[in-house]
């Protein structure tokens, strides 16, 4: 029989008169939707009405064939009542026989699928603000929610939406949340991840039964994890988890819960199986965040929550206050004079320096708390307030030898970028240049306020922001390079210079400190290191990838005994008697922090030598340390502890030496340096080689 063309039109009859009285927020629009054997579909939405009786009709172009109908709220998409839990109804191809309209039986809506449907989709409001740990707020800044959702050691996030702070670190993020999808589509559509928080929380309490038989653990999730705790189940564990093993997860859950340790602790972080897993029912999601920034440059992530952080079955609307501890921030705005408060060296309070107003009593001039001294790159900044009627500084050094202030050494001055953000139509993130300029023979910078007032924006306007300053060197007054200097103890203070038009300037001043007469200074130690073989011992190996050509610090191993016997390097010794390690750890700029000396042996073993024995100075007046506050009870004076060569001597061999095995001897020594702002270190290695107790 040769099938007719044309229009073809399926009627569906709705009925859910059995659903009974309703509020006027419980009323509601369906969707019909039909998808033929291709997959292909066709929808259309009813308005119940009053009677709640209605019917749906759908055209086709042609023979339909088989067809299975769904029905949902109109809320939904068409393809979402293909993946959920609905109502549905087949129709055979045979229904269409000598026939161009169909109508089926009514579809009977019962009160659960109603009232079911009133909560299946639904919009989610969050709000809340991004700030730095002052309170300041983070503008600019990318806020993206997620509902996250895990199973034994893998968890799996979606994005429910993302939106952009403004300039008070505001946002608000709306989104549709649907529940109520078949399994299989928690394994289809979700991406699944090994979760590093998961393996250490779940790794930590199967510790306590290290005999466990699990399987291999791979990137998806899979019941191939809990290998022999399963072996016994017909047909054995599959390699991923998929759609099918859903249903049998309720009836493994019990087995594994009988050989499993018991941890409330995973039922309250709701970890499969100590607690019961359904997402498909879960119709309010489970929302964690991750906000990303362009600071210093690049694209950061400021805030990355995980798991742990999980905010369940969250509240609509949901109010946060997300912490971000390494965002650029709005600076807080302190006003404006024509007066300085110099605040921080590498964000270091100026306060906690010595020589510098409001420092600790007996804290030596220009050192930080802990006798710790600068080396490499120090930024300077000043309170954040407007610095008014200076538009352009120098830095200015007390030349002790003339009682002159003079200028800083030609290439002490470096220049730098800020940063701002212009939140309009198309956000930019700028970051104009303030290179060291040479103007009427000075190397100055050019004051922020005055690159605002020669941009001709403005900036803080009443009726909103059009340009942001962020905390990226926003308050920088000075950036210095500390190798200019000879190792020592500067005083500096900041000039001002008015701009005299075509490259000059004019009107030279100490700028004053605020709420003082006095004129504005700080103090800083320099001890920067030389790296070079000349004047090193060459008996230390310096230069091999081991040991660096410095003596800030130097370390070297002189001589291991065992038993009286020496052992050179690569030398195999008896495990009896006392051990005997003669060492050198020395600074000559009296700036040492602390040593070690470690035994590294077998597969990641490692022993820790110092404590197992005694530390002996082989000169007068050397402290042993290891620390530099064990040296200064031991004698030495502040801020220095220069070390010198020391000789540790364990009784017995067979605790510095456990088991008969190749140990690689480990002296490491650190400085007290502050160096570039934190960001690298002053330290050095010695390696010592030895065989114990082997053939």
């Amino acid at each position: 029989m040769t099938e007719k063309r044309g229009k073809y039109t399926l009627e569906v009859p709705l009925d859910a008169s059995a659903v009974g009285d309703l509020q006027a927020d419980e009323q509601q629009d369906l969707r019909v939707v039909a998808k033929d054997s291709s997959g292909a579909t066709r929808s259309t939405v009813v308005n119940m009405g009053k009677e709640r009786q209605a019917s749906a009709r759908l055209d086709f172009e042609g023979p339909p064939g088989a067809l299975t109908v769904f029905v949902g709220p109109a809320s939904a998409t068409d393809e979402e009542l293909l993946q959920s839990q609905t109502i549905s109804v087949d129709i055979g191809k045979r229904r269409w026989a000598d026939r161009t309209r169909l109508a089926i039986a009514p579809i009977v809506i019962a009160p659960y699928w109603w009232f079911w449907w009133l909560r299946w989709c639904r919009e989610f409001v969050i709000r809340g603000r991004v700030v730095c740990p002052d309170g300041s707020p983070v503008p600019g800044a990318t806020v993206c929610a997620l509902d996250v959702d895990w199973w034994f050691l893998w968890s799996s996030t979606q994005q429910v939406g993302c939106a952009t702070t403004d300039v008070n670190g505001a946002f608000e993020i709306r989104f549709r949340w649907c529940c109520g999808y078949w399994p299989w589509w928690w394994w289809k559509n979700r991406v699944w991840t090994l979760d590093d928080v998961l393996v250490e929380r779940v790794g930590d309490v199967l510790a306590a039964k290290p005999d466990l038989q699990l399987g291999r653990i791979g990137n998806r999730p899979s019941l191939e994890a809990f290998g022999g705790l399963l072996a016994e189940r017909t047909g054995g564990p599959t390699a991923t988890l998929e759609a099918a093993d859903a249903p049998a997860l309720a009836g493994l859950r019990e087995d594994l819960l009988a050989k499993l340790p018991q941890s409330p602790e995973l039922a309250r972080l709701h970890v499969w199986p100590w607690w019961p897993w359904w997402p498909w029912w879960d119709c309010t999601p489970d929302i964690i965040f991750k906000v990303t920034q362009e600071c210093e440059g690049g694209l950061v992530t400021i805030v990355d929550e995980t798991v742990a952080d999980t905010r369940w079955d969250v509240a609509n609307p949901l109010s946060v206050t997300l912490v971000a501890n390494d965002a650029c921030c709005r600076p807080h705005d302190g006003g404006g004079d024509e007066c300085l408060v110099l605040d921080s060296v590498c964000g270091i309070s100026l306060a906690s320096v010595g020589g510098n107003p409001g420092a600790p009593a007996g804290l030596p001039d220009g050192y930080a708390v802990g006798d710790r001294p600068f080396a490499g790159t120090a930024t300077i900044t000043k309170n954040p307030g407007d610095l008014l009627g200076v538009d352009y500084v120098e830095l200015e050094m007390f030349d002790a030898a003339s009682s002159t202030w003079v200028p800083a050494p030609a290439g002490a001055e470096l220049g730098f970028n800020r940063h701002y953000w212009e939140p309009g139509g198309t956000p930019q993130h700028i970051y104009p240049a303030f290179p060291v300029l040479s103007m009427s023979g000075h190397r100055v910078w050019e004051t922020r306020e005055h690159h605002e007032a020669a941009s001709g924006a403005t900036w803080f306007p009443d009726a909103g922001w059009t340009r942001v300053w962020m905390s990226s060197n926003y308050s920088l007054i000075a950036y210095i390079d500390t190798n200019m200097f000879g190792d020592g103890t500067y005083t500096f203070r900041v000039m001002g210079w008015q701009d005299g038009g075509g490259g000059t300037l004019t009107n030279p001043k100490v700028i004053p400190v605020c709420g003082e007469d006095d004129e504005n200074r700080f103090v800083l130690t320099f001890d920067n290191r030389v790296i070079t073989a000349v004047g090193h011992d060459p008996s230390h190996n310096c230069g091999a990838g081991v040991h660096t050509c410095t003596l800030e610090p130097d370390t070297h191993i002189s001589e291991v005994r065992i038993g009286g016997v020496s052992i050179d390097p690569c030398d195999i010794g008896k495990p009896e008697g006392e051990v005997e390690i003669f060492f050198e750890v020395s600074d000559p700029d009296g700036h040492l922090s602390h040593y070690s000396l470690i035994g590294t042996y077998g597969l990641n073993q490692e022993v820790d030598l110092l404590p197992l024995g005694t530390i002996t100075a082989l000169s007068a007046g050397t402290q042993e340390g290891p620390t530099y506050g064990q040296a200064l009870a031991q004698g030495a004076t502040s801020p220095h502890w220069s070390g010198g060569k020391y000789r540790l001597s364990i009784p017995d061999a067979a605790t510095a030496f456990p088991k008969p095995c190749c140990y690689q001897l480990e002296l490491r020594a650190y400085k007290r340096t502050i160096v570039s702002c934190g960001s690298t270190d002053h330290r050095n290695l010695t390696e010592y080689s030895i065989g114990v107790g082997i053939c």
